[in-house]
């Protein structure tokens, strides 16, 4: 759908096109919320990471000083923006093949201690049994939410059909390296019952950090936590990205002020920059008063469910895309890309995101380790309620029927036309950067 409609805010406007105005309503204002706590969240965890170095200065002063940063990197002309975001996923990228390396030696007993192996797999796999397995769900898919970022930059790239399925093509390397194999090696190099883990008793670390300390390599500790500093505070600037393009795109849907669909001459709109930054700014001053594990675990549960929805909605809006233009009497072939797992992956994907959403509303009525509370519910579930309010809201804006008419569809407006011979040129300027951060996204 990023190939063939290019469109600001991209998921926002594939939902009401083809599934119903009043979803895509709740889908671009969810993931526009989504993003300002994106921001809080980040900048709440630079804050963590700060702290294993030092705790001298107050937690509001790193806060305003992280903010300041990402705020900075979005003013900036859209070009520096990319360059900035290509040169941090370079590092990233590089710097797991370092991980991954060192760990396997240090688990081999190249370390401070005797070798570990699968030992702390063997004492206890599931720290806490299944629904330990579960309450791990929320900070999962925190952690993997940004990859369908990609649609939204697809409209400022100047060949989407050379650009997109390239940047999406190599998303399992990311998948295997920065998520599979990262988290094999932390569980071969920390024991789960580490008191400095993220929450525990001790100095609150991430554990590849905790890993490399307690192996008596501090220099690698110290790098450690500055490229983890580096991705959060990445995460952010792409989030103060997507939220500005998402208002733009509730903008063109009439779902926003119409002021909102303005840019300036270098690509930035600041309608959408200006109250992004405030509210994503604003709530992260809420660790000024709060432990920073609950606050990163208040973000994640929020971020997660309005991420399960906006999933579920590209799903929902690629089934029916598909079934419109069959409708239409129109042959998949015609199609510039296809993805090669439809229709399982796209049915695949909804049912999951429902059933995980299901999943997060058992945990919130009967959390792990703690009373069930009428506080905490709401604490951890809050964002779906949000959702069925903008929906229903909006449905009783825009009344008729619960879906778009597949045949009365446009499959042709908005749509973008190739040359079968179309090559990628060299692009420069705000495209040209735009391009740099699909592939960045996916690093």
């Amino acid at each position: 759908m990023a190939v063939m409609y290019p469109l600001p805010s991209a998921f926002v406007q594939w939902a009401g096109k083809f599934v119903d105005p009043s979803i895509a309503f709740a889908v671009g204002w969810a993931y526009w919320f989504n993003y300002c706590i994106t921001i809080a969240n980040e900048l709440q965890a630079a804050n963590t990471i700060i702290s294993f170095w030092t705790t001298a200065m107050p937690i509001a002063a790193w806060i305003t000083i992280w903010w300041v940063v990402i705020v900075l990197v979005n003013i900036g002309a859209v070009t520096i923006f990319g360059e900035i975001e290509v040169v941090a996923s370079t590092i990233k990228f590089g710097w797991i093949f370092v991980v991954i390396i060192s760990m396997i030696v240090m688990s081999a007993g190249g370390a401070d201690y005797s070798a570990v192996g699968f030992r702390y797999w063997n004492q206890q796999p599931f720290t806490n049994g299944f629904k330990g397995f579960l309450s791990v769900m929320p900070t999962c898919i925190f952690a993997m939410a940004g990859s369908e970022n990609s649609g939204l930059v697809a409209a400022e790239t100047a060949n989407p059909k050379k650009s997109v399925p390239r940047a999406v093509g190599s998303i399992w390397i990311r998948l295997s390296l920065f998520y599979l194999l990262g988290s094999l090696m932390v569980t071969i190099n920390v024991s789960p019952f580490n008191e400095d883990l993220f929450g525990g008793e001790g100095t609150n670390a991430s554990p590849f950090v905790i890993a490399y300390r307690d192996a008596g390599i501090p220099a690698l500790a110290h790098m450690m936590n500055a490229i983890i500093l580096l991705s959060v505070i990445s995460t952010g600037t792409i989030s103060g990205y997507g939220g500005s393009r998402t208002t733009m795109g509730l903008a063109y849907l009439n779902m926003a002020p119409k002021q909102m669909k303005r840019a300036d001459k270098t690509g930035r709109p600041w309608w959408g920059l200006v109250p992004t930054f405030i509210l994503g700014g604003g709530l992260a001053y809420i660790n000024v008063t709060e432990s920073g594990k609950d606050v990163f675990g208040w973000f994640s549960s929020l971020t997660s469910l309005f991420t399960l929805f906006g999933w579920g909605m590209i799903c929902m809006s690629h089934i029916r895309f598909r079934w419109a233009w069959a409708a239409q009497g129109r042959a998949p072939e015609d199609l510039p890309w296809r993805s090669w797992i439809y229709p399982y992956g796209a049915w695949y994907g909804l049912i999951m995101c429902i059933v995980l959403i299901i999943v997060s509303f058992y945990l919130a009525v009967w959390p792990l380790g703690a009373p069930t509370t009428a506080e905490g519910f709401f604490a951890n579930y809050i964002s779906l309620i949000v959702v069925v309010i903008c929906y229903l809201g909006a449905r009783i804006y825009y009344r008729g029927p619960w879906w778009v008419d597949l045949k009365s569809i446009d499959l042709d407006a908005g749509r973008r036309f190739y040359k079968a011979d179309d090559p990628e040129k060299h692009v420069g300027g705000a495209k040209g950067a735009a391009k740099k951060v699909v592939g960045a996204i996916f690093s």
